[in-house]
């Protein structure tokens, strides 16, 4: 698309603009006609594992193809092959995306041998396919939350590289004071390396005690960590924002499912 507002640069004998600067777009990807699919991706879209996790388990040679065993990366699997895993028969999953306002005292994780309710407790008799949660909250962290058998996306979604946007509301047992506020926003060190906020806002400028923090960093407990090292207790932590997924007219301990819209934003990244 043609940029209206682009004004030629002249070279510097003042005489001869200089020529606009050529984009290269990539090219399109091409799917395959066939239906055949990559088998690290097949593995990935039948919720065993992330696409990387299945490259290491075909290299390892327990994943077979109608009774033949496969180590070779790139191998395609056909709509009427047979796939498994040691002897499990691998199926492909329809892909289910469900958003949680997680409440609190509740942990998430599959199973919780203390008993404790966890997030699939919650969302129980949702769908027949296993879905697991998309990264974690502390038993006491409320708000967003994205359950999923889309191995793919999880890991789009929750390696540390890709660094995907957050935003929690955090209630402080005190005011946070204008030098430590400025200390977020410019940088501390914690013990597992530096870490600061891309952006920080006091949510009630009366009393300083709850604020909005902006966040990429997926280190465990980091937020909380920020403010316990400054000398502040968290008292109520909210994820009000994760990957352009918001908790919007959804009442804490509820869910629903995505929308196809937002599907699609979260496999594009179209939310950055």
């Amino acid at each position: 698309m043609e940029n209206k507002n682009f004004k030629p640069k002249r070279s510097e004998d003042g005489k001869k603009p200089m020529q606009k600067p050529i984009v290269r777009r990539k090219p399109p990807v091409k799917h395959a006609t066939d239906g055949s699919v990559r088998l690290n991706r097949f593995l990935a879209n039948a919720g065993l594992c992330s696409r990387r996790e299945a490259d290491t388990l075909i290299q390892a040679g327990v994943v077979r193809i109608n009774g033949k065993v496969v180590t070779e990366l790139g191998t395609k699997v056909m709509p009427d092959d047979t796939v498994y895993f040691h002897d499990q028969l691998i199926k492909s999953q329809k892909k289910i995306y469900i958003l949680l306002n997680k409440p609190k005292n509740c942990v998430t994780t599959v199973v919780d041998p203390h008993g404790r309710t966890t997030v699939l407790d919650i969302i129980a008799g949702a769908c027949k396919e296993r879905v697991y949660p998309v990264g974690r909250l502390d038993r006491n962290t409320l708000g967003v939350l994205l359950l999923t058998n889309d191995g793919e996306l999880t890991t789009k979604l929750t390696h540390p590289k890709y660094e995907k946007k957050k935003i929690y509301e955090a209630t402080l047992d005190k005011p946070l004071a204008t030098e430590d506020y400025d200390k977020i926003l410019s940088g501390i060190m914690l013990e597992d390396g530096p870490i600061k906020a891309d952006a920080l806002e006091y949510v009630e400028d009366t009393k300083r005690m709850t604020v909005g923090i902006e966040i990429h960093s997926g280190r465990n407990r980091i937020v909380r960590r920020i403010f316990e090292h400054l000398g502040y207790k968290v008292e109520k932590l909210d994820r009000v924002y994760f990957a352009g997924l918001t908790k919007y007219k959804l009442p804490r301990g509820h869910w629903r499912f995505l929308t196809e819209e937002e599907v699609a934003m979260l496999k594009m990244g179209s939310y950055e």
